[in-house]
């Protein structure tokens, strides 16, 4: 991995700006899933099944099947696996087909049915492996009988705008489902299943990411019935009555999930160790405010520019504040959002131009919300620029509107899709020594 060059007096705003980026390069190398399949793969079964679904699917798939020729070459492995639009990856044995995200779509709908389809009938000699990644949920939209995909749309599409942290809206989207909360492994049973996770979800709790698909579900159908009336999410009959009669989903002690196996590859905290520690061999000093924070993200981006604030009086060398996790934007304007970049504007709002001080924000997947950004940066020097051209950071933000915010200045950050995806990743630049301008 490389090395990143130590901060110096010598640097222009470009430069540090630059740097900042070429570090959220490194972090997203980090996790990428060419450089995370274990190099001891599971014993292969009978036959060997792959499924999966998600931002970094198709890459875990070519990336398994690199692995599986090398370690187990002339075995046959075979399946199919399901990505968003234009996240494909070249893959020999394993069929990729994509779908819609974050509003699912009937391509969806059709890859979770065959996958389902695909693993019926197996035997306890055979052998899953599930490539599960954050936006699976979304991309293996099933909906459990008696309900259809335009109310699981109209549900989603409420819940995205609800400002609802991901662990509500996806407990709404197992008890919804006929393949989420573990269904797809009760589907498999008995066959061992082996799943392969990229963690996209505050905590990394296996069981939350993409749905948790083959992994036992700990909430119930009242639970999603409840997140739905608190946030006042209207209801066609035929919801309320599936989440009123619904059967429990399978269990953490269900027989179908003896001998599995859910090892998480990648996690948010991954891709900030990798820049703490590119970050302290440069010289600098590192602060890691936490891989799991939320919140609206306009108000923790004041908050963290009110920190950014304190430490520059106090740090003596180049200091980075990094952060990671999944804020919330609550939509009542009718921008263009996406909330690495709501985050940001509220940082570059509560700093108003502070000297010294530089900032980026990015999702991982390089899709802010649903827009063609990964995220955006800014230095100091663009506080000037933002008052010369009247805009007004207040404004775009009580539209929802950052990413039209930091189009105007030239900001944003656009990666296409990087295959890979643990969350937010949230970088600090604090210069010492330096005033407010």
């Amino acid at each position: 991995m490389k090395k990143m060059p130590p901060v110096n007096a010598d640097m222009n705003s470009a430069d540090l700006t630059q740097w900042l980026q070429s570090l959220a390069e490194l972090a997203l190398e980090s996790v990428h899933p060419d450089n995370l399949m274990p190099r001891k793969l599971p014993t292969p079964g009978r036959k060997t099944l792959v499924v999966g679904a998600g931002k970094a699917s198709a890459a875990m798939a070519a990336a398994l099947e690199l692995a599986w020729r090398q370690q187990y070459p002339g075995v046959d492995l075979s399946g199919l696996v399901v990505t968003r639009y234009d996240h494909g990856a070249y893959c020999m044995n394993i069929e990729v087909l994509e779908a819609a995200h974050p509003m699912p779509d009937t391509l969806g709908q059709e890859a979770a049915t065959r996958m389902l389809e695909s693993v019926a009938g197996l035997t306890e000699d055979d052998l899953v492996i599930a490539l599960i990644s954050g936006g699976g949920s979304a991309l293996m939209s099933l909906p459990a009988p008696g309900l259809t995909l335009a109310q699981k749309q109209s549900i989603n599409r409420a819940l995205l705008h609800s400002g609802a942290p991901i662990r509500e809206i996806n407990t709404v989207r197992r008890h919804l489902s006929a393949i989420k909360g573990g269904r797809l492994a009760a589907a498999a049973h008995p066959a061992r299943v082996v799943t392969y996770l990229i963690s996209d979800v505050p905590g990394d709790d296996p069981t939350l990411i993409a749905s948790g698909p083959t992994l036992p579900d700990t909430t119930t159908p009242a639970d999603a019935l409840d997140i739905l009336e608190r946030y006042e999410v209207e209801l066609e009959p035929e919801v309320r009555a599936h989440l009123t009669a619904a059967g429990a989903s399978p269990k953490p002690d269900d027989f179908a999930f003896s001998g599995d196996t859910a090892p998480v590859l990648a996690k948010a905290a991954d891709a900030l160790e990798a820049a703490r520690e590119a970050a302290l061999a440069a010289g600098m000093d590192v602060r890691v405010l936490g891989d799991n924070l939320e919140g609206e993200a306009r108000e923790l981006g004041a908050a963290h520019g009110e920190l950014a604030l304190r430490c520059r009086g106090e740090t003596r060398r180049p200091l980075l504040i990094l952060s990671g996790g999944e804020t919330s934007v609550t939509v009542t304007g009718k921008g263009r959002g996406g909330r690495n970049v709501e985050y940001l504007l509220g940082l570059f709002n509560a700093l108003e131009g502070a000297d010294g001080i530089y900032g980026l924000a990015i999702d991982t997947d390089g899709i802010d919300g649903s827009e063609d950004n990964a995220g955006a940066y800014f230095a100091p020097g663009d506080w000037s620029k933002v008052q010369s051209q009247g805009l007004s950071p207040e404004d775009y933000l009580a539209n929802n509107d950052a990413y039209s915010f930091f189009a105007e200045l030239d900001n944003l950050i656009v990666t296409g899709p990087t295959r890979t995806n643990v969350n937010d990743f949230r970088a600090i630049l604090v210069l010492p020594g330096a005033d407010k301008e």
